[in-house]
């Protein structure tokens, strides 16, 4: 490897070695090098070229007057190197212009600058110095929220039972939030992976979430369109019996197909003066952005989900080709965005149903860390995404081969040059109607391990981001929604990145598997509850782990060794799941919070209380006594992953109406009740 490649991918933020989680320092190769900078638009196929890229990159950062977006926190000036005759103003995003000081107000900002007869201008960011944490200590469920049915489903949970199980938590268990799994997008189309987390867009919620009969236009369906949108319903209605009998799983694809037929005859009907003014405003507020998202809908239904396998034409958003095909398919355009319009409002009835019910946070959203590359978000935002590179992990004792997520990470340079606008407006739309939001795999924001096209996980480097601006638009974001801000910060974490995040008021998230003295790698018995850290989620399990109740039993260790996912002898896997629960029970004995007459899920959850932690998280199915896990990472047709019901210990789904009788989901709201009751009378 020559110098100069190295010098070239060190200045575009390119690692050229790392350190593995155990300490070991390996050299990244040279091949990966080269196609992670071509990802970023530069030329380094040969030294030839390094060299001329490399003079090219010093060159134009050398006469550049300003960088290419300012990010200042906390009143503090820009460290900016100016030449001393320079002049510089501010021109404020409220009108106005203003010195460029300390005392600046918090917004988007745009900073002119004069010399020696250049003239420069760049956005200034001026950000809070530190979110708000939220008041006292606060608890609330953690859902997916497809998997909490009620009887009035059409085949899933959708937005009608979120407001309904938010308004319950809220006015009768006293609780503060409902944390939800992403609601974003997908793809049309066959889901062969209905995760969650690989979006086709995470501007946007998916309209499949919508209660169809709480559109205000459904009760005025007539002729046709009624007999349509009663047909759609009647089979909704038998596929949900057949979800809450056990007898199917849930089905994403034909929930969406038959709530967009219903829907399409719904939007027949003709809007109101006010709900016609209402949907202009909407299509005011998302501009460009839902323009693009719609338009690669109506494409999509057209020419398939995969928009590279689309006539070269229609490639490019701004293309003349895209325009006239908008044109052409105006009737689909429209019908997008009014899906996207009613989403919005069903989320927007959730928040206030959950405010409403005295929760003082309501809905937590949660963002995926990326989107799939074919999606609309991957097409509208080309100039923004690595093209031809997918996030993932290295190797590490967890996954020796390393992991590859499917989903192009973001450019540096892209992001910095649109001033971190697509990043702003995906944290808004996630911010939008929630009182937190969650940041899946937020060490992202720091750094990414991206992998090239066609090669193993183990072929990949890290790319760094510029942390201060992309924390900078996160507590923006954030300040103006009013709202906190949660970071999945669990696994492998850089040194330094919690310190950075507990100083902006970013909370971090703690889970019981994971606590232990000596850290996850040189674990030697529980972390007791006092030196749980103070600013996090606290919870005992998460999506991708086993329920407690399975933890417990240790059924979680048959069930992979059923589907052949033990990389040890069953027999040392089930002594070591053991240990570590023993580990823990003897560690609530010491407490004295065994023997509990609830049960040990319910002391477990006595020892979150014990914690300093801020927000206290219970994760719904082990309200229920569930012992089936939502998602079991590497798995896809092993396991129904993402397509599970609440349950029961039988396997026996739970609908939602049946919550308030489970003796657990009482036993629970008893355990956090104090927390309210304290904090309402201090």
């Amino acid at each position: 490897m020559t110098e100069d490649l190295r010098a070239l991918a060190r200045a575009h933020g390119i690692a050229t070695a790392y350190t593995t989680d155990r300490g070991q320092r390996r050299e990244v190769a040279p091949d990966t090098l080269v196609a992670v900078l071509a990802a970023c638009g530069v030329d380094a196929a040969t030294d030839t070229a390094a060299r001329a890229a490399l003079a090219d990159h010093r060159a134009r950062t050398a006469a550049r007057l300003l960088p290419e977006c300012v990010v200042v926190r906390g009143g503090a000036l820009p460290p900016l190197d100016l030449p001393g005759d320079s002049t510089a103003e501010v021109a404020l995003e409220g009108g106005g212009t203003a010195a460029l000081s300390g005392s600046l107000p918090v917004g988007r900002h745009t900073l002119r600058v004069g010399a020696a007869g250049r003239d420069a201008s760049a956005p200034l960011l001026v950000v809070p110095g530190r979110l708000p944490v939220p008041a006292g200590r606060r608890w609330g469920f953690l859902v997916q929220l497809y998997s909490v049915l009620s009887r009035r489903s059409w085949g899933m949970g959708d937005l009608g039972d979120l407001a309904e199980l938010a308004s319950w938590a809220g006015h009768a268990a006293g609780a503060d939030f409902v944390q939800l799994g992403p609601l974003h997008a997908v793809e049309p189309g066959p889901l062969p992976d209905p995760s969650p987390y690989r979006p086709a867009s995470r501007r946007y919620p998916d309209p499949m979430h919508v209660r169809v009969e709480a559109v205000p236009e459904y009760a005025y369906l007539t002729g046709e369109a009624r007999r349509t949108a009663d047909r759609c319903a009647a089979r909704a209605r038998a596929l949900n019996e057949g979800v809450l009998r056990g007898e199917l799983l849930i089905d994403r694809e034909t929930v969406r197909s038959l709530k967009h037929e219903a829907l399409r005859a719904v939007r027949q009907v003709p809007l109101t003066p006010g709900r016609a003014a209402a949907f202009a405003r909407f299509l005011a507020r998302e501009g460009e952005d839902l323009t693009d998202f719609a338009t690669w809908c109506a494409l999509a239904g057209v020419h398939g989900g995969a928009w590279r396998s689309w006539p070269a034409a229609l490639r490019d958003p701004r293309s003349p080709a895209v325009a006239r095909a908008r044109e052409e398919l105006a009737a689909e355009v429209d019908f997008h965005r009014w899906l996207a319009w009613i989403t919005d409002e069903q989320l927007a009835a959730a928040q206030a149903a959950a405010t409403g019910a005295g929760m003082g946070l309501g809905l937590i959203h949660d963002l995926a860390v990326g989107v799939a590359p074919e999606g609309a978000d991957a097409w509208a935002l080309q100039d923004c995404l690595a093209a031809g590179m997918s996030v993932g992990a290295p190797p590490d004792d967890f996954n020796p081969y390393g992991q590859d997520w499917g989903q192009p990470p973001w450019r540096p340079d892209g992001l910095a040059a649109s001033g971190y606008r697509p990043l702003a407006g995906l944290l808004r739309a996630g911010l939008r109607h929630s009182g937190a939001l969650r940041i899946d795999h937020v060490m992202g924001l720091f750094r990414l391990w991206w992998v090239p096209e066609g090669r193993p996980p183990s072929e990949g480097t890290y790319v760094r981001y510029d942390a201060e601006a992309m924390l900078g638009v996160l507590m923006l974001e954030a300040h103006r929604a009013g709202a906190a801000v949660i970071g999945e910060d669990l696994g492998t974490v850089e040194a330094g990145v919690r310190a950075s995040l507990d100083e902006r008021g970013i909370l971090g998230t703690s889970v019981q598997r994971f606590e232990y003295l000596g850290g996850s790698e040189g674990r030697h018995g529980p972390l007791p509850p006092e030196r749980w850290r103070r600013d996090c989620l606290a919870t005992l399990t998460t999506h991708d782990l086993p329920t407690t109740a399975a933890w417990l039993s240790g059924e979680h260790v048959d069930l992979r060794a059923r589907l052949d996912l033990l990389t040890r002898p069953e027999a040392e896997e089930k002594a070591e799941a053991a240990a570590e629960r023993d580990g823990w029970l003897a560690e609530l004995r010491r407490l004295g919070l065994l023997p509990d007459p609830d049960g040990e899920v319910v002391a477990l959850h006595r020892f979150l209380c014990r914690t300093p932690a801020r927000l206290l998280g219970v994760w719904l199915p082990d309200a229920t006594g569930d012992r089936r896990p939502q998602n079991i990472p590497g798995t896809s047709a092993a396991h129904p992953n993402w397509r599970l019901p609440v349950s029961d210990g039988q396997g026996r789904p739970v609908p939602l109406e049946d919550l308030p009788g489970r003796p657990l989901v009482a036993a629970l709201s008893r355990v956090f009740a104090d927390l309210r009751r304290h904090r309402e009378n201090t």
